[in-house]
């Protein structure tokens, strides 16, 4: 059973930046996406970044050059590093990975289609 555990969440102003990091456990290897998603109070979970097996990066409009995604696959873990945080970011992240079969698969955007979830951890924009 993959595991998943996030940590690096907190407050902060806008402009400001946090690298939330990822690390799981229980069978993760080759073929399986890693991806961020975020979810603000009163709104459905969306797609924020992900990345392949051979290190091709996604990235919703609104986080693009702001936002970078990797993944160390030798260690299972996975960062998101956020720059220029903005009150729109405020909202709880989660790290997902799922089987892709393809080292070289294009991340799918629909949670549901996810399969293995972290807890998640907040991210909160003071004014």
């Amino acid at each position: 059973q993959v595991q998943l555990e996030e940590s690096g969440g907190g407050l902060v102003q806008p402009g400001d930046s946090l690298r939330l990091s990822c690390a799981a456990t229980g069978g993760t290897g080759s073929g399986y996406v890693m991806g961020w998603f975020r979810q603000a109070p009163g709104k459905e979970r969306e797609f924020v970044a992900a990345v392949n097996w051979t290190g091709s990066t996604y990235y919703r409009d609104s986080v693009k050059g702001r936002f970078t995604i990797s993944r160390a696959n030798g260690k299972n873990t996975g960062d998101l590093q956020m720059n220029d945080l903005k009150p729109a970011d405020a909202a709880v992240y989660y790290c997902a990975t799922t089987f892709s079969g393809s080292l070289r698969a294009i991340p799918s955007r629909d949670p549901d289609t996810w399969r293995y979830w972290g807890q998640g951890t907040q991210v909160a924009i003071s004014a």
